[in-house]
């Protein structure tokens, strides 16, 4: 039986998770107090081969996030951050701008909206009238668009490597945590698949897709369930046709921001991600079925009030997934010049979503504390834009648990 025991500690905190947040947070624990012993914990072996390596590798401004929110105030910072951090250590990145476009007028009202959203985030914006949008995208068609010259791309797996190594962390990989034992008085040990013990005073859950079932093995009640949704994408075959960054304007109802147009850093431009129900916590095609992580899901109330309420947006969604006509026409609407042979299938990403028992998409981060626990239940995009200061935030919280201990 694994437990906590006096005076045997491996380390002052314990990181579950060896994405870009859990990796940020090791880092930020060890810049802000020197000699703290970090042991960071994946299943995998390496870092950053969830979420953070399979994005399109946007350095998002905050434009979209509700002023005042987590989202906004760390995305806005957190851009910032990210440039200096990819300039200071060499990592490739382009600070390029993207568009939003609206090519319907009923997206008018929402693409001037995004505007004053904008200007309360800070952020500096241009609009643009259709005539102004091919001065930026020659084969970009719209009825107006606005212009966001803080956008960037970056590679964040190159990040999240960066991060493990200036952390100085103990970072142990192929490290699956399957038992928790927490005592209140003492701290928390972990059991691992392979039956290794490591016990440390703090806990910090960083672990992504997982961070609810984390959540539950150290005793606390997250109150929400992470359901996944698969993002795919495709690769443009002639990315001559795309100069930078394409979005169209988000529906505000959902946390997604829709198919768009991404020129990465590599020079390579990607298509996507549309966003359906993935059959399994790591689900990157349809072929992949867990039935005990579906079952999971099906059994979470939420889920099924989510169905119902966005079943209309969700069916949109399940048909581009299935049928790549489909997904050309919502492409086109953006670039009328791109061809279904221009279109190559690319790899999947699945979207860590914490929904709430009454079916709430949680819209912002979601960070919540335990006895000697740290969770982050809500860290998808823009997480990866926003992980420095995340990864400060969390380790804040887990630093003042450990003075306190």
């Amino acid at each position: 039986m694994v437990q906590v025991r006096d005076g045997a500690y491996d380390c002052d905190v314990l990181v579950i998770g060896g994405g870009i947040v859990g990796l940020s947070t090791a880092y930020a624990i060890t810049r802000a107090a020197p000699g703290t012993r970090v042991t960071v914990l994946e299943k995998e072996p390496g870092p950053a081969r969830h979420q953070t390596g399979r994005n399109s590798g946007v350095i998002h401004s905050g434009i979209y996030y509700r002023p005042g929110s987590l989202k906004a105030r760390y995305a806005v910072r957190g851009a910032a951050e990210m440039v200096k951090f990819c300039a200071e250590y060499g990592i490739p990145h382009a600070v390029t701008g993207k568009l939003i476009v609206a090519t319907a007028r009923a997206e008018l009202p929402r693409l001037h909206a995004l505007v004053q959203r904008g200007r309360e985030n800070g952020i500096p914006v241009r609009e643009l009238g259709a005539a102004q949008i091919a001065g930026y995208e020659p084969e970009v068609r719209g009825l107006a668009a606005i212009h966001v010259g803080t956008t960037g791309v970056c590679d964040y797996t190159a990040v999240a490597r960066q991060l493990a190594h200036a952390s100085g962390a103990d970072l142990r990989y192929g490290a699956r945590v399957v038992r928790v034992d927490r005592r209140p008085e003492r701290g928390v040990a972990v059991l691992t698949a392979s039956g290794d013990v490591v016990r440390g005073r703090v806990l910090v859950n960083c672990a992504g897709l997982r961070c609810d079932e984390i959540a539950h093995l150290t005793g606390d009640e997250p109150d929400v369930r992470i359901v996944p949704f698969r993002g795919e994408y495709y690769e443009l075959a002639r990315p001559e046709l795309v100069r930078g960054l394409v979005y169209p304007v988000p529906d505000p109802a959902f946390p997604f921001l829709g198919v768009h147009l991404t020129r990465g850093i590599d020079g390579s431009v990607h298509i996507g991600p549309n966003a359906v129900p993935a059959l399994a916590r790591e689900g990157y095609a349809w072929s992949t079925v867990r039935p005990r992580e579906l079952a999971g899901t099906l059994s979470w109330p939420g889920s099924w009030t989510m169905a119902r309420r966005h079943w209309r947006y969700g069916a949109g969604e399940l048909r581009r997934s299935v049928s790549r006509a489909a997904f050309l026409t919502a492409v086109r609407r953006l670039l009328p010049a791109v061809q279904e042979s221009d279109l190559v299938r690319a790899p999947a990403g699945v979207r860590a979503q914490a929904v709430l028992r009454d079916g709430t998409l949680v819209d912002d981060f979601l960070i919540r504390e335990g006895a000697r626990a740290v969770h982050v239940l809500n860290a998808p995009s823009p997480a990866a834009t926003a992980s420095l200061p995340i990864g400060r935030e969390v380790g804040r919280r887990a630093l003042e648990m450990l003075e306190g201990a």
